[in-house]
């Protein structure tokens, strides 16, 4: 009796210590969505040190969370010569409750980083995030490991659906850095369901650093659409979530109509946003239109090359060679993944445990200048899931080290004419040609500098675990200066994907990646290489694929361009020509006649035909189809005043 009663006893003693905080626990949301470590012990490193620092800035978040009832908290423990930095935030949704036990959990998986090898790591919950380093990072705006989670159910009414939720995203975008505590939430009912959604941003952060955060977020979270469901992380402290699900009480929900500055009542800025895809392709183009004549109006400016919006670049992270030497089992031939004109790639598997591509640039093709550091940096600030993230470099002696992510599936190349040939159904070549073309945009639009990539192929598309592209190798990398439209180089591309203006002239502008894009999607389409030869019919020549590709839009026959090996009742013939036509709008012969990446991403994500935009004929030159002796040479007059220089991060 008196042990049933100790148990009863200890029960109530436990269930009251859950009740002492502003309510009992109901839901931390603890479905974890990323885990990471980053950097290694140095030399000075004290190990006894960093774990009295760690456990006192825990210890003090803690506090402040518990007995202060605070969401958001930092601490600092910088005793010795192994300080450590600390950020914890929950979602303001989430009870105190809630947010202690967060934080518990959190405190429990980061240590999984901590074994003495780490000088920093961020766990991030759907209900909170906590991060330390060893260097003060509270002004950090954004972090590599952007990423998204996407649910696996779509939509019942998916274009409803899908733009509902893109209107919901904008609006949080622009409303949350205007609100207290970077923070919001909305219900939105549309076709007989609700959608939940959040945007959050860490209380460090400014509004404008705030603003650039969730735009990064909000382009990679509208990739999980037409699901139900998708996420949106920068472990730097900003996030956004949608669901059909609630995930949140009703009563939690923010009237942001205040801060999107948008006239008229409720009811009427929904029949204006219900004008359809078409208005929103129209309000593109005019904002293209807009941002052209801006530019070419504009006074002389910094370059942007060095700086990113309101904040500085953050240095790209630099790695020891012994530790790549060893990841890599000394460069071993076992881990080579590829080799190309610049040097090697080798797979290497770092001491905590993340896998990395490892980039040996080869001493005869890379540049010993002063711009390497200079170059790295930028691109490293480069993050979108539908590009190849740059993790960092080493510089020893005369060596350059590139380490990128790790791509498990290799390249786009290898699914459609090598060992994985066949294997890609339709969906899965639409979501590739989809998310390529969401990675140019942002290169060519979004990212702070305008880049352009210069090889724009089948072969520097790579992809993820899940056949999601990622865009790879910016080697032949051009910053676009703003006051002009193009520029004058030497031809450095890949022959059969190279825009006619460039591989000519040497005139080199986004509308080059443009028409490289229109390349490969024909190859994805077709199965076949830009460059191989094939008769559309039985008395016709043999043509390459452009030009078969042109003849067989002409004559209505579309179909017949796609890979046989495609199962036609798998694929919506429609959808098809759609995608074929908007393949040929981006090759056609004059370049300001392509549309802008972000005007494809628009027209692919749209389910309008193509009836109001008809292709003309593109260019067909031999020249972009076999290597001719003097094409290197053939170059823009203007490139007399002209001084150009390759980046140093190499193409495949």
């Amino acid at each position: 009796m008196v042990k049933l009663f100790k148990v009863v006893a200890l029960t109530l003693l436990v269930l009251w210590s859950w009740w002492s905080f502003e309510g009992a626990v109901g839901d931390p949301q603890l479905f974890l969505l990323t885990n990471e470590c980053s950097g290694f012990t140095t030399a000075n490193f004290d190990l006894s040190t960093f774990f009295q620092n760690l456990n006192a800035s825990f210890a003090d978040l803690r506090e402040q969370v518990t007995n202060q009832s605070k969401q958001f908290a930092i601490a600092q423990s910088t005793s010795g010569t192994s300080p450590v930095y600390a950020m914890f935030q929950c979602m303001n949704y989430l009870s105190i409750a809630d947010c202690a036990a967060c934080l518990a959990a959190a405190d429990t998986e980061i240590r999984n980083c901590s074994t003495g090898t780490t000088d920093g790591a961020r766990v991030v919950y759907d209900g909170c995030f906590l991060r330390y380093e060893n260097n003060n990072f509270y002004e950090d705006t954004t972090l590599p490991g952007n990423s998204m989670r996407c649910g696996n159910q779509t939509a019942v009414e998916t274009t409803t659906f899908s733009t509902t939720v893109q209107q919901v995203l904008m609006d949080l975008r622009i409303a949350t850095p205007k609100i207290s505590r970077y923070f919001a939430t909305t219900k939105t009912q549309v076709a007989g369901i609700a959608i939940y959604a959040v945007a959050q941003c860490a209380e460090t952060f400014t509004r404008d650093t705030c603003s650039s955060c969730l735009s990064i977020q909000q382009s990679n979270i509208q990739g999980c659409l037409p699901n139900t469901n998708g996420r949106a992380i920068d472990p730097a402290g900003c996030f956004m979530r949608y669901s059909q699900t609630p995930f949140f009480a009703d009563n939690q929900t923010t009237d942001i109509s205040p801060f999107l500055n948008k006239g008229g009542s409720s009811s009427k800025k929904w029949v204006i946003f219900g004008g359809g895809v078409g208005g929103v392709i129209l309000a593109v183009i005019l904002l293209s239109l807009f941002r052209w004549y801006r530019r070419s109006n504009s006074p002389k400016r910094v370059p942007r090359a060095y700086t990113l919006g309101a904040t500085e670049l953050k240095a790209a992270t630099k790695y020891k060679y012994s530790d790549l030497k060893a990841a890599t089992k000394n460069f071993s031939e076992r881990n080579k993944l590829g080799e190309g004109g610049f040097g090697a790639v080798y797979k290497g598997t770092m001491k905590n445990g993340k896998v990395v591509a490892v980039k040996l640039l080869s001493a005869k093709s890379s540049k010993i200048d002063d711009d390497f550091e200079r170059e790295v940096t930028l691109i490293s600030n480069v993050h979108h899931k539908n590009l190849v993230q740059l993790l960092g470099c080493c510089v020893k002696g005369q060596d350059r080290i590139l380490v990128y992510e790790y791509m498990a599936n290799n390249s786009l190349e290898k699914f459609l004419f090598g060992i994985r040939k066949n294997s890609l159904n339709w969906r899965q070549r639409y979501d590739i040609i989809l998310g390529t073309a969401r990675g140019l945009a942002y290169l060519h639009e979004e990212f702070h500098v305008s880049i352009i990539h210069r090889d724009i192929k089948s072969g520097n598309i790579l992809l993820d675990e899940e056949l999601q592209p990622k865009i790879a190798d910016f080697g032949l990398v051009k910053l676009l200066p703003g006051d002009q439209s193009h520029l004058s180089t030497r031809f450095a591309g890949t022959l059969g994907y190279t825009a006619p203006e460039y591989a000519l002239h040497g005139q080199l502008s986004e509308k080059a990646d443009t028409y490289s894009y229109g390349i490969v999607v024909l190859e994805i389409i077709s199965g076949r290489k830009s460059t191989d030869v094939n008769a559309v019919n039985d008395d016709s020549e043999d043509d390459y694929l452009l030009r078969q590709a042109w003849k067989l839009y002409e004559s209505g026959k579309h179909l017949e361009l796609v890979d046989k090996s495609l199962n036609p009742y798998k694929y919506d013939a429609e959808e098809v020509k759609k995608v074929m036509g908007i393949a040929l709008l981006c090759t056609q012969a004059s370049a300001a006649m392509r549309p802008a990446m972000s005007e494809v991403v628009i027209l692919l994500s749209s389910n309008d035909l193509l009836e109001h935009m008809r292709p003309s004929m593109p260019i067909f030159f031999e020249s972009n189809l076999k290597p001719r002796n003097d094409i290197s040479a053939s170059t823009s007059s203007s490139m007399t005043n002209t001084t150009t220089s390759n980046s140093i991060i190499p193409a495949r």
